[in-house]
């Protein structure tokens, strides 16, 4: 176990510098093919559509840290929960803030790649849905819930 928690943690460190830069090659590099990102407002984005926010210049990162990661192992599986830290821009609106993440890697011979990543906000809806909906940032109009 200690071999794989260092290659998860290598793996980290990697992706954020590559996030941070808007490295599109390393992050490639970094996911599966199939690889899949739930964003915090719920929204599903592919491996392509991941990466072309970088290409595009729609998305800027400016520090990223990941704190408190816990890995559980199930074979060739690793799921990684913690908090990511942010400070970024997303076609100009602040996207910044905290969020708890789950990695999900997968063992591809003998390196681990990124299979997915899930974002919830910790502490309600990033400003720039506020202002674009109800109260809340999530859309509603009478108070209530979805």
């Amino acid at each position: 176990m200690p071999q794989a928690t260092d290659a998860l943690r290598d793996l980290e460190r990697t992706w954020m510098q590559a996030e941070t830069r808007g490295d599109t090659d390393t992050l490639e590099a970094l996911a599966t093919p199939d690889f899949r990102l739930v964003g915090p407002a719920v929204f599903i984005l592919d491996k392509q559509q991941w990466l072309d926010r970088y290409r595009q210049a729609e998305l800027v990162t400016r520090e990223l840290s990941f704190e408190e990661p816990k890995a559980v192992l199930y074979g060739d599986t690793a799921v990684t929960i913690g908090r990511q830290v942010q400070r970024a821009e997303f076609q100009g609106h602040p996207v910044g803030g905290e969020f708890r993440l789950t990695q999900i890697v997968v063992r591809d011979g003998d390196r681990w790649r990124l299979a997915g990543m899930h974002l919830s906000l910790i502490g309600g809806p990033p400003p720039f849905l506020q202002e674009q909906s109800g109260p809340s940032g999530w859309g509603e109009t009478d108070g209530q819930q979805p």
